[in-house]
This record gives C-alpha cells, structure tokens and sequence, in this order.
C-alpha cells in the first residue's frame, strides 16, 4: 500500500521546523496551494550563488527525490523560480540561507 500524500503546507510546515531546529533561516518566497502545490527549494549560500531543488522521480527506483533544477549565480537562479512559477500558479518557492550550504532535503521522510 502506498502512503499517503501529505499536503504541500503540511509538507512546508514540517520542513521549515525541522531546518529551524539545526539553526537554519527558511522563509516562504511563494505561497502556492494549500493541498497540492509543488514546491522548490532554493538553497543560497551567501556568497552570491544558490541551487535551486524540485522534486522529482528516480527513474530507476521509482522513489521520489529532490533533484536540482539550477545552479550557479543566485540571480540565475531566481530567474529559474520565476519561470517555473510563471506557468505554475500553484507552486510554493521557498528560500534556505545556510553558508555551509545544509538543506536537509535528503535526510529521511523529506523526499
């Protein structure tokens, strides 16, 4: 049986707890949908360069993962999230400020 889905505020919820525990700035850039909204995740390093995250499938396990959807200079990758958002109007963007460049994002239950 497949577990179920959690809700992307849920999901959202539970992230920015979890980052906030380790002592790790998360804000909402964007707010999408409540239920079902897809989120990325930039990651800025605080030296004018970011990754942006999005979740996707492995396509060799079937599992979900977080994959990176840009990276290199943080306007660049603003102008990734601004994209995606443009033809999304559900999506949640969020932004993780860490100079060590921690996300978290592939510690267990976050995929």
């Amino acid at each position: 049986m497949t577990a179920p889905r959690l809700t992307a505020s849920f999901w959202v919820a539970a992230y920015r707890r979890r980052l906030e525990a380790s002592g790790i700035p998360c804000m909402v850039v964007r707010h999408g949908d409540d239920g079902s909204g897809a989120v990325l995740v930039k990651l800025a390093t605080l030296d004018g360069r970011a990754q942006v995250f999005q979740r996707s499938f492995d396509l060799t396990t079937g599992d979900r993962a977080w994959v990176v959807l840009a990276e290199g200079p943080e306007g660049e990758c603003d102008a990734a999230c601004a994209r995606q958002s443009a033809f999304d109007p559900d999506l949640w963007i969020l932004e993780v400020e860490d100079r060590r460049g921690r996300h978290m994002l592939h510690d267990e239950g976050l995929a």
